[in-house]
């Protein structure tokens, strides 16, 4: 139920109403609830400047909705205000992020895909949000998104006061720093609105230099077809050959900039039990999740966000992991089972998985340890 069908709200208090939905919402599983207007001129702008040069790469969608992204009521006539919620996802029992990045050997997956698919998490708790509002004013409408409709998710979350855009794009909160999900309720509900906070990035600009691909070009600017997250997740076709080694052990998603960042000092490790490490993906070997089979591949990643982009660009952004593997592994048995792996799937049925192999293959040959594409 997305509960369009028609206000019938009895004139709520509406002061009242604002300050019971934060609190419905801490009940309900989130740390912040904040509430904001639908004027998202400014951030229309970037988002065309964005879209002019071409930074989107591929993700045709971030253009193909035109101003129904930036313009809430016209992508759900009658909105008026956007709730939006924040849901902290890090999980606590994950193996330190940094001696996995260290570890060749090892897949290094986004902290916030190795649990449960954040979409559905999400979705359902602000559901739940929706029937409190309804039991407590009467039918109302409104319209549930997380991450899956074109939304300008992090300009409407700093509108509402969840926090500030970090110079790495993401949205940062103080108390929290940035490892949180953001889910929106648009409605029609005239609710008080809530300020937005300043920024408090200052001088700094770690996260802009330790992006290993140099894809945040300078403050609040990214070019997502350098970004890794980009790369593993949303591109479809071959990834560059110049930006592979850069990627390292990276196979679904990157943290650098986020583990960076002074203010994650301060985030809180996730209390909800669907984001826990599922599979054990906080710190697999490359090799062992190279050799699952298609099968094992739905069965084991079925309710995860990695199984969204399918199993033949899994096996290519390990192939990628395994080639740089290959360059600093010298010798031993670690180095013998990245090249089994490799050679047992040196004939894929899949010409993407084929080309990436043949690719990490060829990092094994001598002249290619220690080089990079700007060598």
């Amino acid at each position: 139920m997305n509960g369009m069908q028609g206000s019938q709200a009895q004139a709520p208090d509406l002061e009242v109403l604002a300050r019971n939905i934060r609190q419905w919402g801490v009940e309900l599983g989130f740390q912040h609830i904040g509430i904001a207007d639908c004027d998202l001129g400014p951030a229309e702008s970037r988002l065309a400047e964005w879209l002019a040069r071409g930074w989107h790469g591929d993700m045709d969608y971030m253009a193909a909705h035109g101003t129904r992204r930036s313009r809430p009521s016209e992508l759900v006539p009658g909105t008026i205000r956007v709730i939006s919620a924040r849901m902290n996802y890090f999980p606590d029992a994950a193996a330190p992020a940094a001696d996995v990045l260290a570890d060749p050997a090892l897949a290094y997956v986004s902290r916030y895909a190795v649990g449960r698919d954040y979409h559905k998490v999400m979705r359902r708790r602000l559901q739940r949000l929706a029937d409190r509002i309804t039991a407590a004013v009467g039918a109302f409408r409104y319209r549930a998104f997380t991450d899956s409709a074109p939304v300008m998710e992090v300009a409407l979350a700093q509108k509402s006061g969840l926090g500030w855009r970090g110079k790495h794009t993401l949205l940062l909160n103080r108390d929290a720093g940035s490892y949180f999900f953001i889910g929106e309720l648009y409605t029609d509900l005239p609710l008080p609105v809530d300020a937005a906070v300043d920024d408090h990035c200052g001088t700094c600009r770690r996260c802009i230099d330790a992006c290993p691909t140099g894809a945040i070009v300078a403050p609040y600017e990214l070019d997502a077809r350098r970004c890794i997250s980009y790369l593993t997740i949303e591109h479809k076709d071959a990834i560059p050959e110049a930006l592979r080694p850069l990627i390292g052990n990276r196979v679904y998603g990157c943290d650098d900039c986020q583990l960076v960042c002074p203010w994650n000092r301060f985030a809180v490790q996730t209390a909800e039990p669907d984001f826990t490490v599922r599979n054990g993906l906080d710190s697999s070997s490359l090799v062992t999740l190279f050799g699952w089979s298609e099968a094992e591949f739905h069965a084991r990643l079925a309710g995860s966000a990695i199984h969204r982009i399918g199993y033949e660009r899994w096996l290519r952004n390990i192939a990628v992991g395994l080639g740089n593997a290959l360059r600093v592994l010298a010798t031993g048995a670690a180095r013998d089972a990245v090249l089994s792996a490799l050679e047992r799937r040196r004939d894929d049925p899949s010409a993407l998985v084929r080309e990436h192999v043949t690719w990490a293959l060829s990092q094994a040959e001598p002249a290619n340890v220690g080089d990079g594409p700007d060598s």
